[in-house]
């Protein structure tokens, strides 16, 4: 039976900073690439209306559905292997009915779905070494069918959404001590690794990306150039920028020294414009949404709800820091979008699905509570 809802349970707090996050990204991608702006806000239209019908869904039916999202996962990931596009040595998108998008931005919002109806069927075996074989077996072709394509950035975030909500579920402190004990040893040595010239872990432009950030001097022409002129326009910016779509000559972007600026380095184009003053309204939005996100958990009716809220948090966090990481030198280039702010209509639309699912967690459970 449909559920009804009350509109004083609506939380117009997440609704406002994904918007304010949107429509502050449109303006910046009008300044990096005002060719594409019209079709950000066609995304943002699209998304919203997404969030609003989802938001009055019943989360329970959705996660009903788990396998299927499971097989629409595969199927998306496999017809990229098979029939998708190349750009920039990358097979990540596909074209349907004319209309091209990324199929690994809606793998994350169905892997969230999925898990949290899985994670809260075993929640109490959640510790057992048979679950744990069974939930990481799920996620790893999934995994993997994004890291080929490749795109080592997105399974990255695929990684930390599936240990996220792992760890909501229930996981043992003391197994996350251990894999975190085993892994960091790991990484050093597969860093090691792939270092050497011979390797075949990763695609070469992969390796002279991290290359680049090590030796950022020896690659400063080549792999290292967008790495480097994206710090230089960030620290040029200052407090307050240079100013939004400012002709200034010594500008970075208007001399076209970052390439595509309106998608990964979209975060060097608001340092350069808006200086430190801009970067930090990002950061600040993105944080009180995280916030708002992890509240809404904490009164969520079910474990699955939690878990739900868990996922979106862990997406948008965990993206948004390794974007900003990589524009400002602390990461190697990724090549990841900034949540909300890059260009990218299959990015916008996936994430504000998310949030309308994350604004039925938030109804129901203000609903059975009975909240003021």
């Amino acid at each position: 039976m449909p559920k009804k809802y009350h509109i004083k349970y609506f939380d117009f707090f997440l609704v406002v900073f994904a918007l304010a996050l949107a429509i502050y990204g449109i303006f910046i991608i009008g300044s990096a690439r005002a060719s594409v702006q019209s079709r950000q806000m066609y995304g943002l239209i699209a998304g919203v209306v997404f969030m609003m019908v989802l938001s009055f869904v019943d989360y329970a039916y959705l996660l009903n559905l788990q396998w299927v999202y499971y097989a629409l996962m595969i199927v998306l990931l496999v017809a990229v292997r098979l029939f998708g596009r190349s750009i920039n040595n990358a097979k990540r998108w596909v074209i349907i009915a004319g209309i091209q998008f990324q199929p690994s931005e809606f793998v994350k919002f169905l892997l969230i779905l999925f898990f949290a109806k899985l994670i809260m069927k075993y929640s109490d075996k959640i510790n057992k070494l048979g679950v744990i074989i069974y939930l990481v077996a799920l996620v790893l072709p999934v995994w993997y069918l994004v890291y080929d394509q490749p795109d080592l950035s997105t399974s990255i975030v695929i990684l930390m959404i599936f240990a996220s909500m792992m760890f909501i579920g229930g996981i043992s402190w003391k197994l996350v001590i251990g894999v975190i004990a085993v892994a960091v040893p790991l990484v050093v040595a597969g860093i090691m690794i792939i270092l050497q010239p011979d390797q075949e872990i990763i695609k070469d432009y992969q390796q002279n990306r991290i290359l680049a950030w090590l030796e950022p001097d020896k690659y400063s022409s080549a792999e290292g150039y967008q790495q480097q002129n994206s710090e230089i326009a960030i620290g040029s910016g200052m407090l307050t920028g240079k100013g939004y779509k400012n002709n200034e000559v010594g500008s970075v972007k208007n001399g076209n020294f970052i390439a595509e600026p309106q998608t990964d380095f979209i975060f060097a184009i608001v340092g350069e414009e808006l200086g430190f003053i801009g970067c930090m309204a990002i950061i600040l939005l993105v944080f009180f949404l995280i916030i708002e996100i992890m509240r809404i958990g904490e009164r969520a009716r079910d474990l699955a709800g939690k878990l739900v809220c868990a996922g979106v948090a862990a997406h948008i966090g965990f993206q948004t820091f390794f974007n900003i990481a990589v524009t400002t030198g602390l990461m190697p280039n990724t090549g990841i979008p900034l949540p909300f702010i890059s260009y990218g209509m299959t990015s916008l639309i996936g994430i504000f699905m998310e949030l309308g699912v994350v604004l039925n967690v938030g109804l129901l459970g203000r609903r059975e509570r009975g909240e003021q």
